[in-house]
């Protein structure tokens, strides 16, 4: 079935919509806000559907008359009224707005990071590699280093520059463990100049962290990322297989003993 350009706009947003309604069955809030009101359970089903729909607008970086204007929108469609605009020929423009406004966001974060990744190059021990990676070893380790291709055991915190925290597997109470290779490239360099036991930071450029998408809600499109991490364990390598043998040839047949001469011959 051929779908015209509206609907298939349409279906991209509802799909991004449930996307959004799973991943807040399965990444709970830091610090829930106390409901200021006594709102019904539905009601407050209902302020969660407009929290979902906030955090997808996120990157779009609207000020609060755009806000209205999406709203007004919202509404309309919600309510089944027409249409103010021509939506086959204003919805594929969706998409390069949200382009336009994530690279502007990004471009602004950038400029703000400068000074804050050159003091951080600056402190006592910290090193700065060609990647744009700032590393500073807080606590010296004894053990071995990871390969990229090591699965690593490790506690961590991660903040912005202003200090928030975004993540943090000491606040939960339970170190990460992750194939070293399968993370952000700040990790995946940063973790292999450390030996286990090892605590360092790691101020990361969005270049080698989350880029200028970022991870909404909480990482903004590129945002400078801080790590504290501590390596615990070097998860060892499973075994090789050991191959099986090849079977024995079979032995070869006994000769036949020759007959006995006769005892007439």
């Amino acid at each position: 079935m051929k779908m015209s350009r509206s609907t298939s706009i349409a279906l991209a947003v509802s799909l991004l919509f449930v996307g959004a309604c799973a991943a807040a069955q399965t990444t709970p809030e830091a610090s829930p806000a106390a409901p200021t009101s006594n709102m019904t359970e539905d009601e407050k089903t209902l302020y969660a559907l407009g929290l979902l729909l906030g955090r997808n607008l996120s990157s779009f970086n609207l000020t609060a008359g755009e806000l209205d204007t999406v709203s007004k929108g919202v509404a309309d469609a919600a309510m089944g009224k027409k249409a103010q605009v021509d939506l086959q020929a204003y919805g594929p423009k969706v998409q390069q707005l949200n382009k336009t406004r994530v690279a502007a966001r990004a471009e602004t974060e950038k400029v703000k990071a400068k000074p804050f990744l050159e003091a951080a190059g600056k402190e006592p021990g910290a090193t700065t590699t060609p990647t744009g990676l700032v590393f500073r070893s807080i606590k010296p380790g004894t053990g071995a280093s990871p390969a990229a291709t090591d699965t690593v055991k490790v506690h961590y915190t991660g903040t912005l520059m202003d200090g928030s925290v975004f993540d943090s597997s000491v606040q939960r109470g339970q170190p990460a463990e992750f194939p070293l290779n399968g993370v952000i490239p700040c990790w995946t360099e940063g973790v292999q100049k450390m030996k286990v036991g090892e605590k360092a930071k790691l101020v990361c450029p969005s270049d080698i962290a989350y880029g200028d998408m970022g991870h909404p809600p909480t990482i903004p499109g590129g945002a400078t990322l801080i790590f504290e991490v501590e390596l615990l364990e070097i998860t060892p390598k499973p075994a090789a297989a050991t191959a099986p043998k090849p079977p024995a040839p079979p032995a070869p047949a006994a000769p036949k003993p020759s007959p006995s001469p006769s005892p007439n011959q």
